[in-house]
């Protein structure tokens, strides 16, 4: 920007700086405070709820302004990126005092939704992910880093829809920021993000995202690893890895130590969970409030640490494949869940044990302070400890982890030796360093609190070596420490002293020792509190450069953690061990769903079998009416195969389960107005993409289909969509479809696989009691109106309700329908429509009889004969 010389210098370094950082509020540091102007101050105010002034700056106008106290400036930041705002923070690099003109400024960090790391801002057992997506031709590369763990991800999606694909991949991390290149900016596929993610949306420069470009940046920062990526997931997903570190690199303006390496990994190798099946499903989140009680995590989550928390939502959000890795955790559970007494001394020494990953991030990343280290030196103090309580382990993982555990010794030592256990919160005021640590320090502390025994020792000494008994040391502020004889003592003067001043009765004197003492005394707590700044600095980097040593030592802490959490589950809800192969049988003796049975107290939950595979049991309607527990038995069978191949034990008293590939849940709709969609079309869309995606591994959860539109087109559409999906030839993968057309209930013995649960109900004379029971069998009633009595429906509607139902099957509507049923054939998994309508053409008497009428030649008598026994006929279903 060009200079305007009607603008003070402060005013012309200020916008100077902020045309550089056009996107984020522009923290500039005056003096004691940060100042914003212009219109980031009157965002600023408005967001922050604090007095807009103005200043002179050489302008027509005052300039708007803004400022909050620089202590306070990390809440103040905060509460910016809460609000979706980015925060450039403006810093005077020199001492005000030495400057010649205008203070020297620079950008130091800027502050993002995905870079912040205050404490105050995140949530101590959830990642706070940036992610980074690229873009080439129709495929995709995305990357996702959390700054203050160092965790570094990175994959291609390559294939079959991939927009949607990776819609559902930015779902799992749930990123807080999304870094895209400018050429996306305008596509549908932002537009999505913004709708079903709601991440804040950065931008980067195209050239940014050019797969050489990129490859290069992340060989200069990770070096040569990065060529052990699999050659499928090496060109998109690189463009959006090197893209990202860029990004944060830029913003954090330091070195990122604490990112040792960038993980490539594939979609594929974990579960596959849309963004529809893990809202559905409950999983970290309820549906309705958003809250992570009353979630699956809310159960599961009895993690001691915040490592071990964080990492048992991801074992949530990833479910594995690998059948040895899901036993693997299943073992090490097992083994904690049996040895009660160690399962509770480990987690008594994790109590004690901080967050390491996010205290090594902030070490890295130079914004640790004092009270950081002795938060990591009371967790290292904890490690061997926890260590040796892993000697006694022999299942794989934990076994594994006590042969290769860091207990870093060496890094509790040296805060130990260094830092005093109870610091002040400022850097530079002192009190940081223990004595002994440094010498010099400990020369300038002793300057500041004997200093005055300093100086009497030198006066005594100084009239022992020059004879002369009335010699004094004093003080002035003009010329500091000084040495007094009087007259009549002049010859007694050594050489050494040098003349300052001349009074009536005597000289005064100073000597270079004296000048020292007077220089260390005067000066001693400025410079102690100096140098105790610069050692904590050497000793913060020291640490640095240990980060990968303490991130890996972290994530074991996080593991053990981890497992010791899903014992203490397993033991205090009594779940079972499944046995987890891979199969298609999924056998669930007495199941019960995890939170449902939480919330109501165990004992209270009907328990429930459930029999899938791919075989004979392969597609299950279940009927019964609207709150008997049809969605609560479904759901509960998918959260069951979810934890099983999380590694953790399960609310059943039997389990065997297939490995699912997948789980696809269609699960009650609404309209989605953002993007203009009705209630039946998100329906189809959701529908659509669980026949496009799903396989003979997968599991579907499909709670009504087609209830949007009218009778017979959802009837038509719930019956293709049974027929398509149970098909083998089509999909024929397990399946739960829950449903109010009991219509369906005629497919059992017609389509292969298909077979007919319901809800058990008893009918009292006031009404029905749900026995929440699975039988197999279909419902003979949907018992709507009972259901809509016990919602509190008054009684006027309901009798109605009665009413006009009795008109509705005196019509005969469904035993007309029924006769469809019974003459339906099985063509190629199929059912022949045709022949449907043949039976409904000719299976009438009445009809037949109406048709052969000669109505030219009949008397009236006749007519009259021949319309009552018709009517007899049409009352007995005829």
């Amino acid at each position: 920007m060009s200079d305007n010389p009607s603008v003070t210098p402060m005013m012309q370094q200020y916008l100077d700086m902020k045309e550089h950082y056009k996107d984020c509020i522009l923290f500039f540091r005056l003096g004691d405070f940060y100042e914003m102007f212009n219109e980031d101050a009157v965002k600023a105010s408005k967001e922050l709820e604090i007095a807009l002034t103005g200043r002179d700056c050489g302008l027509g106008e005052r300039a708007p302004m803004c400022g909050v106290p620089y202590h306070a400036a990390d809440t103040y930041i905060s509460k910016l990126i809460e609000k979706g705002y980015k925060v450039a923070i403006c810093e005077q690099t020199e001492d005000p005092a030495m400057a010649k003109g205008i203070v020297k400024r620079e950008v130091i960090k800027i502050v993002t939704p995905g870079t912040v790391t205050d404490n105050s801002v995140l949530d101590e057992k959830k990642n706070n992910y940036i992610a980074c997506i690229s873009r080439t031709g129709s495929y995709y590369g995305f990357a996702a880093a959390d700054v203050l763990t160092g965790e570094f991800l990175a994959t291609s999606v390559t294939y079959g829809s991939a927009e949607e694909r990776l819609l559902n991949e930015i779902a799992k991390y749930m990123p807080s920021e999304i870094v895209i290149p400018y050429g996306m900016a305008d596509t549908g596929l932002t537009g999505m993000i913004k709708s079903r993610i709601g991440s804040y949306i950065s931008y980067m420069d195209d050239n940014a995202f050019e797969s050489e470009k990129a490859s290069n940046t992340l060989k200069e920062f990770f070096g040569p690893q990065v060529e052990s990526f699999e050659p499928d997931l090496a060109l998109y997903a690189i463009s959006a890895a090197g893209a990202l570190i860029t990004y944060i690199s830029a913003a954090q303006k330091t070195t990122l130590g604490h990112f040792s390496a960038v993980k490539g990994y594939k979609i594929e190798d974990y579960m596959v969970l849309d963004q529809t099946a893990r809202r559905n499903l409950e999983l970290t989140e309820t549906l309705r409030d958003r809250r992570r009680k009353g979630s699956l995590l809310g159960v599961a989550d009895r993690s001691v640490t915040s490592m071990g928390g964080r990492l048992i939502r991801k074992w949530i959000e990833e479910p594995l494949l690998d059948i040895e890795a899901i036993n693997s955790r299943l073992d090490s559970v097992a083994e904690l869940k049996e040895k009660y007494m160690l399962r509770m001394e480990i987690r008594e020494i994790l109590r004690k044990i901080y967050d390491m990953e996010r205290l090594s991030g902030r070490i890295s990343l130079g914004s640790a302070q004092c009270r950081d280290l002795i938060s990591l030196r009371i967790s290292a103090g904890q490690l061997p400890f926890l260590k040796e309580l892993l000697r006694g382990c022999s299942s794989g993982m934990l076994f594994d982890i006590y042969n290769s555990f860091d207990a870093l010794e060496d890094i509790y030592e040296l805060i130990n030796s260094a830092i005093n256990d109870d610091p002040p919160l400022s850097l530079k005021d002192g009190g940081i360093i223990k004595e002994g640590y440094s010498e010099e320090a400990d020369r300038l502390r002793a300057a500041g609190t004997e200093g005055k025994n300093w100086i009497a020792a030198m006066e005594t000494a100084e009239k022992d070596r020059t004879g002369i008994r009335n010699l004094k040391v004093g003080f002035n502020k003009v010329f500091g420490y000084y040495i007094e004889v009087t007259r009549s003592h002049l010859d007694l003067v050594p050489e050494n002293y040098i003349r300052k001043q001349t009074l009536a009765n005597c000289e005064r004197y100073i000597t270079d020792e004296l000048k020292k003492i007077e220089d260390t005394v005067l000066h001693a707590e400025e410079k102690l509190a100096a140098l105790e700044y610069e050692l904590f600095l050497e000793v913060r980097q020291k640490i640095a450069d240990a980060a990968v040593r303490i991130k890996n030592s972290a994530f074991m802490v996080a593991v053990t953690d981890a497992v010791a959490s899903l014992a203490e589950l397993a033991d205090r809800e009594d779940y079972r061990r499944p046995d987890v192969n891979d199969g298609s049988l999924i056998k669930i003796i007495e199941g019960r769903h995890p939170v449902v049975e939480k919330n109501i107290g165990y004992g209270s939950f009907v328990p429930n079998d459930t029999l899938l595979d791919n075989d004979e049991n392969r597609f299950l309607i279940i009927t019964g009416p609207n709150m008997a527990g049809k969605s609560t038995y479904m759901r509960q069978t998918a959260l069951i195969v979810i934890m099983a191949q999380m590694g953790s034990f399960v609310p059943a008293a039997e389990a065997v389960i297939g490995v699912a590939d997948r789980i696809f849940t269609r699960v009650g709709a609404s309209d989605d107005l953002s993007s203009g969609q009705s209630t039946f079309m998100v329906e189809m869309s959701e529908v659509a993409s669980i026949i496009n995606n799903a396989t003979p591994k997968s599991l579907l959860i499909l709670d009504e289909i087609g209830r949007g539109t009218s009778t017979f087109d959802g009837l038509s559409i719930a019956w293709a969509v049974t027929e398509f999906i149970s098909s083998r030839d089509k999909i024929g993968c397990r399946t739960l479809f829950a449903t109010h057309y009991h219509e369906l209930t005629e497919l059992e013995g017609k389509l292969s696989g298909v077979k007919n649960y319901c809800i058990t109900v008893e009918e009292k004379d006031d009404g029905i009691v749900f026995l929440r029971k699975i039988i197999r069998g279909g419902a003979d009633e949907s018992y709507g109106i009972q259901v809509a009595k016990l919602a509190g429906i008054p009684s006027p509607v309901t009798e109605r309700a009665h009413e006009i139902l009795k008109i509705l099957e005196d019509a005969d509507v469904s035993k007309r329908f029924s006769r469809i049923r019974r003459g339906a054939k099985n063509v190629d998994g199929q059912v022949d429509i045709f022949a449907f309508m043949n039976t409904v053409n000719s299976g009438s008497e009445v009809l037949e009889e109406l048709k052969n009428i000669d109505i030219r030649n009949i008397t009236p008598v006749d007519a009259l004969n021949i319309l009552y026994s018709l009517q007899k006929k049409a009352k007995k279903g005829i």
